[in-house]
Order: structure tokens, then sequence, then C-alpha cells
């Protein structure tokens, strides 16, 4: 609002000016009209009275350029002194100036616009001829001033009740979003804000803010299904520790062979309980500086460092033609790549391929192929979430945590790539593929 009354006053001075400055060069150009005129006519002959003076222009003199004596002048000016002694400049035959003449017996002052030529070897002689205007009341008595800045007043405060209504009628929605943000909390996410019809930046923002309370419900559900998840799986070991230790304790007459069997229990189900911590804490850890962690290196290099002489449970074959640079945290790269060959050995029959290329897109692949059974394409998803083991991984290994997949799926999102399962056409069984940016040019270690 400051800045529209700063623009107003510049604007109200400018425009003040430029009328005073119109409004004065149209009265002197009569005034100059008017006495072009008598330059004219008193060139080969004198009036035989009075000038005449046409409207609007009644006041014309013709004053001797020595003596200043008024020679002739018009029935207004009749008997009075000269309008102006000033002359010309050297060089110049033409005097713009102005003056003002008290009435008799009046308290008032008639100001007036002069303009003179200089005249030689006029029907007069060598003369002035001297013309004067009216100075426009306007510029006299402030009404030009108190027009404008009456108008300007009047438009000004138009301006400010239209924006005054115009930004609280616009920011009206703004503030129904805020009360209504306000109201939601944790325990009702599920409500959304009301999108306004208007299709303007306000129902932008309600949409915007609605895809924001999505996110955030998903993620609030996300969190709350693995908290209860994470609570189920660390329970039913504890409460089986718990039982066989009850049990053991309870026996007045303990064999040394059940209690030797006993604490080897004991210690796979502890194992198992630290690898649910362990794999836990990683997916806790796998926050915003996960993908800040960098480093280049050749991840079919990698590959075959880590794998290329493994044959634990299957054949394994490595197949790694060409250099793959990427840049990514070197350590959960092998984490997430021993997470997809160790789930390939417990599945696989007999083989497991591993295949490093880079792709068309400049993306950097990974494929792990093995010979067993295969995800059926139902689950194909759900294996990914987290605790989510299918009825065969149960089977095969009865100790797993369920989150090595989910793990996995996490650091290649971390580092804008994909992580999927399908079906092997190579050897007939599981695929799983992932996808990372490659880093061309960059420098591997």
């Amino acid at each position: 609002m400051v800045a529209l009354v700063v623009v107003v006053a510049i604007g109200l001075t400018v425009s003040v000016l430029l009328l005073r400055d119109l409004i004065t060069s149209q009265a002197r150009d009569r005034a100059a009209i008017a006495g072009r005129h008598v330059v004219e006519e008193i060139s080969t002959e004198r009036y035989p009275g009075p000038v005449p003076a046409p409207e609007p222009v009644l006041r014309l003199q013709i004053v001797d350029w020595h003596s200043g004596e008024v020679l002739a002048a018009s029935d207004a000016m009749r008997g009075l002194p000269p309008l102006t002694h000033d002359h010309p400049s050297r060089g110049d035959f033409r005097v713009d100036t102005s003056t003002c003449v008290e009435r008799d017996g009046e308290d008032y002052t008639d100001c007036y616009l002069v303009v003179g030529y200089a005249v030689a070897d006029s029907a007069y002689g060598d003369v002035m001829v001297l013309a004067a205007a009216r100075t426009p009341p306007v510029l006299v008595t402030g009404t030009l001033e108190a027009v404008l800045i009456g108008t300007s007043l009047g438009l000004l405060a138009v301006t400010a009740l239209i924006i005054w209504v115009g930004v609280g009628r616009a920011l009206r929605p703004v503030e129904l979003i805020s009360d209504q943000m306000e109201a939601i909390s944790v325990t009702d996410l599920h409500r959304r804000l009301r999108v306004p019809r208007t299709e303007d930046e306000i129902a932008h923002l309600a949409r915007t803010a609605n895809a924001s309370l999505d996110r955030l419900e998903e993620a609030v559900t996300r969190q709350r299904r693995f908290v209860s998840d994470a609570s189920h799986e660390l329970r039913n070991p504890i409460a089986g520790m718990r039982a066989k230790l009850e049990v053991e304790l309870s026996d007045p007459r303990p064999d040394p062979r059940e209690r030797e069997r006993l604490l080897t229990d004991l210690l796979s189900d502890t194992e198992r309980l630290e690898n649910i911590v362990s794999d836990l804490l990683e997916l806790a850890r796998m926050g915003s500086d996960l993908a800040a962690s960098r480093e280049p290196f050749d991840l079919a290099a990698l590959v075959r460092k880590e794998f290329g002489d493994r044959q634990e449970v299957a054949d394994l074959h490595v197949h790694a033609p060409v250099e793959v640079p990427v840049c990514m945290d070197r350590l959960r790269v092998t984490r997430l790549l021993t997470n997809l060959v160790a789930n390939a050995e417990r599945h696989a029959h007999e083989r497991i391929d591993i295949v490093v290329d880079l792709d068309e897109d400049g993306y950097a692949v990974v494929e792990v192929h093995d010979d067993g059974s295969g995800v059926p394409e139902a689950d194909r998803e759900r294996i990914f979430e987290r605790f989510a083991r299918l009825r065969e991984s149960r089977d095969l290994d009865p100790e797993g945590s369920g989150l090595g997949l989910a793990i996995s799926r996490e650091i290649a999102k971390a580092y804008g790539g994909t992580l999927v399962a399908g079906r092997s056409d190579l050897l007939g069984g599981a695929l799983f593929t992932l996808r990372v940016p490659a880093e061309k040019g960059a420098e591997t270690a």
C-alpha cells in the first residue's frame, strides 16, 4: 500500500507539472498569434484608433523601443503603462514574460502572460509589440492542484477498497485451507482439504496439500505396519526363548544333554534376534544420508570380486564383459547384491547366473538368474515388503527375517534405481533385475 501511495504521489506531481506547462503554453500561443498579427498590420500603416484586440487576447500595446512610450493600445490597455520593459536578448526578436497588475480599489491582482516582438522600421518606427493573455485562473488559484489531488485521493481510496476486498476474498480460501490443516492430526490423516472449483493457484495449493497428506498417511501407515510386524517378529523368538527357559528352570533334575540342546536352541534364537535387530537398524539408518555416501567404482569388477569364485551352494557364473562405472556406496551395494545372491542360492537347484552390463538408456544393469521354482507373478511385489516371506522361503530358511529384499530395494531407490522381480528366460527360475544410473566418464577404483 505504501508503494501505491508513492507511485500515486509521483504520478500526481508529474501530472500537475505537465498540465501547468500545457495550459501555460496554450495561453502564451494565443498571445503570440495576436502579437504577430499586429506586427504584420503596422509594417505599412498605423491604426487610426485603438489597436483591435481579438478574443480572448484583449490587451495589446505598441511601445516605442527607445523611450518606452505607449504609442497605441487596445481599449483594455488605454492609458496604462507598458506591460513590460523587457527587451529581447541580442540576436533575438521575441521576449516571453509575465506580469501582475493590481485592480484599483480591489484586493485582487490580475496576472498576464506577455509576449513581445521587436519590430524595426514599422509605421510607428522602432517599436515593441506587446500582447498579453490572462493567466488561466486554474493556475493562479490552485484549482488544478486541488482537482488533481482530490481525484487522486478518490482513486486511491477506491483502489485501496478494491484491493482490500479483492485480497480478502482471494485469501479467504487460504485461511480456510489453513484452518483445515490445523484440524488434521496424526489420528485422522484420512481427512482431505476441499479443493475449490476456481482452477487457480488456490486450487493448486489445495491439491498439492492433499497429495502431501496422501504421502504422509501412506508413510504413517507403513511405519505403523512396520512397527507391528517388527513387534510380531521379535515377540515370537523371545516368547520361545522364555518358554524354553521356564521349562528348563521348572525341571528339578535337569538332564545335562537336554540343557546343552536347550542352550544350542537359545543360541540359534539369539542369532535370529540379532539378525532381525541388525536389519531393523539398517532400515532405520537408511534415511537422507544414504544417497550422500558415494564413491566411483566399477560395478562389474565388484561383482567379479565378490561372487566370481563362489560355488558354495549352486554353480554360479558371472557374466560381466564390459566396465560398468557407477557412483554409489560400495558397502551398501555389496550388501544389496549379497542379499540377491543369497536369495538365489536358497531357491536354486543347480545354477545361478549374474549378468552385469550397460543398457541403451545409460543405466547399469545387474541380473541375478536362478533355476529354482521362481516367484509367482502375484507375489513379485509383495516379497519386497518388510517381513513378507512366502511359504517356500519359510521352509528353506526358517531363521530368516524377511527384511533382505526390502533393504535391497530401499538401497536401489536411494540411488535413483529400481529393483524388480520376474521370471528368468535364461534359467527358468526367478530373475531379480537391478537398474541404477551409470556414471559415464567417472574414474573407477
